[in-house]
């Protein structure tokens, strides 16, 4: 029996609403899985560090299990590489502190993308990749004393950017807590837009063994930039990414991203119709 698929939405795409209405939400599209990033969907709450703790975990981790809602991703945007050492180090210990409270948020995921350097054209060097790697397995060490998995983001504009750079930081830190993130349309430049297909086939040959969670999105180049639109009206081609995620990874999670809740069900449609095509 084929395994059905699997998707999710980031919560904060809904906004900052009451728990129980985007609990409600959730259930209306059939949401059994998010990515959760309480700063970002209940600052009241979690407005800094000192904010979250195992009661703010536990309160909102309690209230998605007893509605069926699983949380994929625990999201913890932070800039692992900031060149200010203060800043760098606050960063880690703020992905460490999500670590440390995965488990009470029901969650074993803590995402995160790599962040930036203030010249971005240092982003693209050696010295800039080699910075991920520090940080890196400075945050694995904390996810194997808890028993998390640290899930690491490529995008094309950041230091590791690229599917070939992501293989190379999974075999530079060779652990099973460290997992891949994927997002194809986030491996998109304005360079690479018109191979999107080959990026992602790419993406998915040199990665697939590793990748815990799929992001979700479309686009389309516009202006000489690369613009999201709802899943389903953009050039991003599903077909591989559905049929790997049906035969190769069968119950992984795709999390949809940028489609705002007007288009949602028109796209969950899309991806499901052509799920089943695949």
């Amino acid at each position: 029996m084929t395994a059905k698929l699997e998707l999710g939405v980031r919560a904060h795409d809904f906004g900052q609403l009451p728990l129980a209405e985007l609990i409600e939400k959730l259930k209306r599209y059939q949401m059994n899985h998010i990515q959760f990033a309480v700063q970002r969907s209940f600052p009241e709450s979690a407005s800094s560090l000192s904010n979250i703790h195992q009661g703010t975990a536990v309160h909102y981790g309690e209230a998605f299990r007893q509605a069926g809602i699983r949380i994929a991703v625990l999201g913890c945007y932070v800039n692992i590489i900031d060149p200010d050492v203060e800043g760098r180090r606050e960063a880690l210990h703020q992905f460490a502190t999500h670590l440390r409270l995965s488990r009470d948020f029901g969650a074993s995921l803590v995402g995160t993308e790599t962040g930036w350097l203030k010249d971005p054209a240092l982003h693209r060097t050696e010295e800039a990749f080699l910075e991920v790697v520090k940080s890196v397995e400075i945050m694995v060490k904390e996810a194997e004393r808890f028993g998390a998995t640290v899930g690491i983001e490529a995008v094309a504009t950041h230091p590791l950017h690229s599917a070939r750079l992501a293989r190379r930081l999974l075999d530079l830190v060779p652990s099973n807590n460290l997992q891949i993130i994927l997002d194809c349309v986030n491996l998109l430049s304005p360079e690479n837009y018109e191979d999107r297909e080959n990026v992602v086939l790419e993406a998915l040959e040199l990665l697939g063994d590793r990748v815990a969670v799929l992001h979700l999105k479309d686009c389309v180049l516009e202006g000489g930039a690369i613009k999201g639109v709802p899943i389903g009206q953009g050039g991003m081609n599903f077909a591989p990414i559905l049929r790997f995620m049906k035969y190769d990874r069968p119950h992984l999670q795709g999390i949809m991203e940028e489609t705002r809740e007007e288009n949602l069900d028109e796209s969950i449609a899309y991806l499901r119709k052509l799920y089943e095509e695949v």
